[in-house]
Formats: structure tokens, C-alpha cells, sequence
């Protein structure tokens, strides 16, 4: 048991102190209250949870981006991704979103996976803007390198933010284009882009932080894809 702990300690990814991202609440097209918080690597397994039944949807590439997230939070949970974060998005307490990053350096950012659950309602969107957000205002970066795997996540991250592209830069997802968010850019696109109200009422907070409720596998199916589960 000795020997396995001392490899585990070689094994495990060293980790810098980040600031934590302060929660906020976001009122949505429907009226309903967003609650935006960051969560724990404890929290990791109810998440799994979430991700799993996005495995088998091919619509907008929900299979590969949900394979990855969920290998990313699997990664984070045991220790083998290096300055990785989480911020989910609920609504009664109701996990609807997930987004995911690290720190490559005190300097870079990398973005790595957005995942809406509820879709139709800007969820995605308003959780990458949460996402940037943290980046550059809370962990201080001077950029953000981000790629996206599908063109829905094009049209929202390159072409809403006009984001630049990096031609010598290969992100660490693989082979798509890189691109770059720059502090400068970030809060040029600040006002009409991020948003949300702080601090979160407190009626609204305990329920977020009492539970992570994750919908069933046909629910979440059917929100996605707009069929049915099996």
C-alpha cells in the first residue's frame, strides 16, 4: 500500500492555488432563474451522471463533446488533469449546463468543453460567457485559447465574440483551428455578451447548493435531441 501511495503522488497532476469564481444568477428567455456557480471535484460523479446520456447523441456532435467532457471531469476527478475548474448552470437546483476549463499558465487559458442540456435558451452561451468571465476577470489571464468541435459552437464562440484565429498555435483538443480571446476583446464584448446579477438570493443559492438534480436519461435525450430516450 506504501509503494502505491508514493507512485499515486508521482502520478497525480501538481496543482496551482485559482481564485474561485463567485456565484450569479442569470434570468433567462423563458423568465426563469439561472443560478451560475462553480463546483468541486466531489461534485464530480453527479456530473458524470449528466453527461452520460449525451454519449449516444450524434445531433451537433453531443457524442464527442460529451465523450470528452466527460473524460476531462473523470481526468479532473482523479487527479490527472492539471488547473481544471467546473461552473454548471441550474435552474431549481436542475443541472442544465456544464462548462469546463484550466490553466495552461498564469497567462493562458485553455477552454475546454461547453455542454448545454437544456437547449433553446441560450444556456450555452451564457455559460462560456461565464466561462471567459472567469478567466480573465477572477483567475486574471491575459488570454483564453479556445477551438470549437461543432458549428453551433463556431457561430457562438468565434463568429459572437470575432475571436482570433492563431495560425501557429495547435490547441490542445487536437487539430481544429485554434483561436485566441485577448483581455482587450473580452471587454469589448463584455456589455452585450456577459451577463448576470451578484450576489444570488439567498433562496435561489440554497437550492443550487444543496443539490446537483440531474434529469433522466429520456428527459435529458429529449431536450437535446427532441425525441424521445430509449
Amino acid at each position: 500500500m506504501g509503494l502505491d501511495m508514493e507512485l499515486e503522488a508521482v502520478l497525480r497532476a501538481p496543482e496551482v492555488y485559482q481564485a474561485p469564481y463567485p456565484s450569479k444568477v442569470i434570468t433567462l428567455a423563458n423568465g426563469k432563474k439561472m443560478v451560475v456557480r462553480e463546483v468541486s471535484r466531489e461534485d464530480v460523479p453527479m456530473l458524470l451522471e449528466g453527461v452520460r446520456p449525451t454519449l449516444m447523441i450524434d445531433r451537433d456532435y453531443y457524442d464527442i463533446v460529451g465523450a470528452r467532457l466527460y473524460a476531462e471531469l473523470l481526468g479532473w476527478y482523479r487527479y490527472r488533469v492539471r488547473n481544471e475548474y467546473c461552473i454548471i448552470g441550474q435552474i431549481d437546483g436542475i443541472l442544465v449546463g456544464i462548462v469546463n476549463g484550466r490553466m495552461m499558465n498564469a497567462d493562458i487559458g485553455i477552454s475546454l468543453h461547453t455542454l448545454a442540456i437544456d437547449r433553446g435558451l441560450r444556456v450555452g452561451a451564457h455559460l462560456f460567457a461565464a466561462k471567459m468571465e472567469h478567466h480573465i476577470e477572477y483567475l486574471g489571464q491575459k488570454e483564453v485559447w479556445i477551438t470549437a468541435e461543432s458549428p453551433i459552437g463556431f457561430r457562438r464562440w468565434m463568429i459572437e465574440y470575432g475571436l482570433e484565429k492563431q495560425t501557429d498555435v495547435q490547441h490542445e483538443l487536437g487539430g481544429a483551428t485554434s483561436y485566441r480571446l485577448s483581455r482587450e476583446l473580452y471587454f469589448a464584448s463584455k456589455p452585450r455578451l456577459v451577463v448576470g446579477d451578484r450576489p444570488v438570493p439567498k433562496e435561489y443559492l440554497d437550492v443550487a447548493m444543496q443539490e446537483i438534480i440531474v434529469a433522466d436519461e429520456e428527459t435529458i435525450t429529449e431536450k437535446i435531441s427532441g425525441v424521445t430516450g430509449r
